[in-house]
């Protein structure tokens, strides 16, 4: 699937939920989800900057394709890079770099975090974007 089905499907999955409280068990169970980050990776060069918790994001690329692992501190966070890794993982880094992030205001998930977690999302993303754009001038 590339980005663009990937967000819609979670778009459609966060539909399902009526109220917020659900919606973040979901994300919470996302981040029960995310694989088991390789300890060698939490170094202080994989953590995002601009995060109240601590947010760790590595990545190669492998045959093409940009592979990432994250881990996070904090339970709510751990899902929501867990979030970004389901869209990202395995996808080009020309279709990360040119991706446009709509899910986030589909499902609103911005509004209803604190100001501290949402800039941390922001971060994320920017990290992402930039692990695509740099993967990108490489090839």
């Amino acid at each position: 699937m590339n980005i663009n089905q990937i967000q819609d499907s979670i778009i459609e999955d966060f539909s399902m939920y009526e109220d917020w409280e659900d919606k973040y068990e979901y994300i919470i169970e996302l981040g029960k989800e995310l694989p088991e980050m390789n300890e060698q990776y939490k170094t202080e060069e994989n953590l995002i900057k601009g995060c109240q918790s601590r947010v760790w994001l590595h990545a190669e690329e492998e045959e093409g394709l940009v592979k990432f692992q994250a881990d996070s501190d904090a339970i709510i966070t751990k899902g929501i890079i867990g979030l970004l890794i389901k869209i990202f993982n395995n996808q080009s880094a020309k279709e990360i770099s040119n991706s446009d992030i709509y899910f986030l205001k589909e499902i609103g998930l911005q509004e209803h975090l604190s100001p501290t977690r949402a800039n941390g999302l922001v971060s994320m993303v920017k990290q992402i974007k930039n692990y695509g754009i740099a993967f990108n001038l490489k090839s």
